[in-house]
């Protein structure tokens, strides 16, 4: 069982529910209400890997595009 509050905590950012953290890969994102709905995205912005549908999938790409600067160390 996935602990929410523990993946917000280590969270770099959360907007609107989803929960956005650096990894190896690029970025990792959780959707905070559906646990199962989670994606991979590359630094460059590509998907990798996702149990998200296309229309969830394109409003979480948007947010970390307009968001990214607030990741970057």
């Amino acid at each position: 069982m996935l602990d929410v509050k523990k993946i917000a905590d280590e969270a770099d950012i959360i907007v609107n529910g989803y929960a956005f953290k650096k990894c190896e890969e690029g970025f990792r994102v959780l959707n905070l209400h559906k646990l199962d709905k989670a994606v991979v995205f590359s630094y460059q912005g590509e998907m990798l890997e996702t149990s998200m549908d296309d229309i969830e999938l394109r409003i979480v790409s948007d947010y970390l595009e307009q968001n990214r600067k607030y990741m970057e160390e």
